[in-house]
């Protein structure tokens, strides 16, 4: 099974056409942080804003997202969801102290390794910002793709 903790730049390939996109529609398992129930529809919208989709687009993907995360009376969410608990953001704190992260990103990273512990100590870290890459390597994950 192909399972691994995607954080949002990783989710937002789910809806959107971009390279890596095949990457993440191939993973069988996503376990996300419930961080991204805003940022992807924040990185959807900007999208929009940047003149890459339509309205009509970022509303329907927005509203795939939303059924995915939640799910619905007759389907199960598509994600594993990992809820931002005290201890995940006191663990992003020493992260942004150690790598620099921006916050969102420390507690993404944060939010992976509570789900390592609890999963999978072979969990593996989807991600394509560079930063949070290198950071989550760091960490002890394996970060795919393994190369951008």
């Amino acid at each position: 099974m192909n399972k691994g903790f995607a954080d949002s730049s990783a989710i937002v390939k789910l809806y959107s056409d971009e390279p890596g996109d095949k990457l993440v529609r191939s993973m069988d398992v996503l376990i996300i942080s419930a961080l991204a129930w805003v940022e992807v529809p924040a990185a959807l919208w900007r999208k929009q804003r940047m003149g890459e989709l339509s309205i009509e687009e970022v509303n329907v993907l927005t509203a795939q997202f939303e059924r995915d995360y939640r799910g619905s009376s007759n389907i199960e969410p598509r994600f594993v969801t990992v809820s931002v608990a005290e201890s995940i953001l006191v663990h992003a704190t020493r992260l942004v102290g150690t790598y620099g992260l921006r916050v969102y990103h420390a507690v993404q990273l944060s939010t992976a390794a509570r789900a390592r512990e609890i999963t999978d100590p072979g969990l593996q870290f989807v991600a394509f910002d560079r930063e949070l890459r290198l950071a989550a390597a760091r960490e002890g994950f394996a970060v795919i793709p393994d190369s951008m």
